[in-house]
């Protein structure tokens, strides 16, 4: 792998997003066969799920691994095709794809649960190869349906809310969406070709953004959110969003490894590559 230490950067607009001095390269952790998404808790705790070795593996931000679970298969703790990795401080939830379930986790990936709504007649709430899972501060858990094409609400009991974004949802149904998020402030964003979608925890829709590329992913920490395809990221606060000449700033690592996700954290910048976790320090301008 070969990686050179610096970023170049598009600037779109120049309104008050977060514009650091630099960033510099400082290091890459992890080792991975084929890493799919990630996710950081407030305690600094990493959590990187692996398609190819069906595992998920916990580790600090120095890299030492602390745990890893899964392998192949369809009973609990196994996994077939993890897609998505979402950690909260006391429980990691995973988006296990081609079971079509969500499986639950403590923070020490001890096994607690897990749900599905296969066997269910109701339409309204069966979902099949879930692409993401994320909670809000409310204790409402919501699931990317791939197969619907929609993101499906149930509360803290598993029991079902309400659709966002499905076909009778007019110029907010989604066509191909990829991944979402949940603000601080319970909106959801969603990443859907090259659309941002927003809707509040209701699934009224709020604004549909045309973004400069198409990205596959968006995560976020402590309301910094990030969006990347393969070989660029854009990052922004979640009241950059809110402004009405929204247009953010795109950045290009000089990297040979695709790109496959990418959170801001404590003043650095982690990208997750198949094989491993790259790491940018941020400098901001004074």
């Amino acid at each position: 792998m070969k990686i050179k230490h610096y970023l170049s950067i598009l600037l779109f607009t120049t309104v008050n997003y977060i514009l650091p001095q630099s960033i510099i390269y400082s290091g890459q952790i992890g080792l991975f066969t084929s890493a799919k998404s990630f996710s950081i808790n407030s305690l600094g705790y990493i959590y990187v799920s692996d398609i190819s070795s069906n595992e998920i593996t916990k580790l600090d931000t120095l890299g030492k691994v602390i745990k890893s679970i899964g392998g192949y298969g369809w009973n609990e703790s196994s996994f077939d095709y993890p897609v998505d990795v979402f950690a909260t401080p006391l429980n990691i939830y995973v988006a296990d794809k081609n079971n079509n379930r969500i499986q639950l986790f403590d923070k020490d990936l001890n096994f607690i649960s897990t749900f599905s709504t296969q066997d269910s007649d109701d339409d309204r709430i069966k979902f099949r190869y879930p692409l993401s899972s994320g909670v809000s501060s409310q204790g409402d858990v919501f699931i990317l349906d791939s197969d619907n094409r929609r993101i499906l609400k149930f509360n803290s009991r598993w029991e079902y809310q309400t659709s966002i974004g499905s076909y009778d949802a007019g110029s907010f149904a989604l066509v191909n969406p990829k991944h979402f998020i949940i603000t601080n402030d319970a909106k959801i964003l969603v990443v859907d070709s090259k659309y941002l979608f927003q809707f509040d925890q209701f699934g009224n829709g709020i604004k549909k953004i045309q973004l400069p590329f198409e990205p596959e992913n968006i995560n976020s920490a402590f309301r910094i959110i990030s969006i990347n395809d393969k070989s660029q990221i854009s990052f922004f606060t979640d009241s950059d969003f809110e402004s009405t000449n929204f247009n953010p700033t795109i950045f290009k690592p000089k990297s040979d490894d695709d790109i496959e996700d990418s959170i801001i954290y404590n003043s650095k910048l982690y990208l997750l590559t198949k094989s491993t976790i790259l790491i940018y320090k941020i400098v901001q301008s004074n």
